[in-house]
């Protein structure tokens, strides 16, 4: 079998595996920050965990853009990947204060994950693509998926901040977060993640995205309703009109 008939099966796939993951993480939160549960293996450093799982999704795709000879045309795409895992993957794993250790399951999980995500965008991008031309950026779809995904991104950037200045330097307590999104909802850094994605499957138009966008709500829609959950029960005076992901609805 060619890699050309083996690629959309692949693809298929990952949109299966992304409704299995959504189903299982209703039952089972991963074990890993607030959720960790003690006998889950070997673990690492928040750091080293951060840096595992991440900086093989900031060097995968422009790996597979090298690979194709760095085509012109989805060029933009690949800028609004590298600006999300440039901060996942290269910023943000020195800014974590916590000194809780990282299942080491959790980590390799997350890099297998993204070794694999990686080549299916890349590619997706690079040679079972549309034809990404000027008039392609101009559109109203690929506009408002741009948008969508810069407006993610911040809000995804600054519920990281409000987050960290909870704590103190070496301090590895909870507290409520206040500010910003976290006044209608528990996890806008999440609910901005999954905009981000939204917007890029707008703007590339290939089943590779969509089913990245898909498998990203698939595993942070229900880690949000564990931390929302969390949180009720930890802080009893929590405020009652915050939803876990979605304004008003959830």
């Amino acid at each position: 079998m060619s890699e050309g008939e083996l690629y959309p099966w692949l693809v298929a796939g990952w949109f299966g595996l992304g409704v299995v993951v959504f189903v299982v993480l209703h039952f089972v939160a991963a074990p890993y920050g607030r959720h960790d549960r003690s006998r889950v293996g070997p673990t690492m450093s928040s750091r080293a965990g951060w840096l595992v799982m991440e900086v093989p999704a900031a060097v995968g795709v422009l790996t597979w853009f090298a690979v194709a000879g760095f085509p012109r045309g989805p060029l933009p795409l690949l800028l609004l990947w590298q600006l999300h895992y440039t901060y996942r993957g290269l910023v943000y794993p020195f800014l974590v204060r916590s000194k809780k250790p990282m299942p080491a399951v959790i980590a390799l999980s997350g890099c297998a994950f993204n070794l694999v995500n990686t080549y299916l965008i890349g590619r997706g991008l690079t040679v079972y693509s549309p034809a990404y031309d000027a008039a392609w950026f101009r559109h109203p779809r690929t506009l408002a998926g741009i948008a969508l995904f810069l407006a993610g991104f911040l809000l995804h950037v600054h519920s990281d901040r409000i987050l960290r200045t909870l704590r103190a330097s070496g301090d590895a307590g909870y507290a409520v977060p206040t500010g910003g999104m976290f006044r209608w909802v528990s996890c806008p850094n999440y609910l901005g993640e999954i905009l981000q994605w939204i917007g890029f499957a707008l703007a590339a138009a290939i089943p590779a995205a969509a089913a990245f966008a898909l498998f990203t709500f698939a595993n942070l829609a229900p880690r949000a309703r564990a931390h929302h959950l969390w949180y009720r029960t930890t802080f009893p005076d929590y405020p009652k009109e915050r939803r876990a992901l979605i304004p008003l609805l959830y």
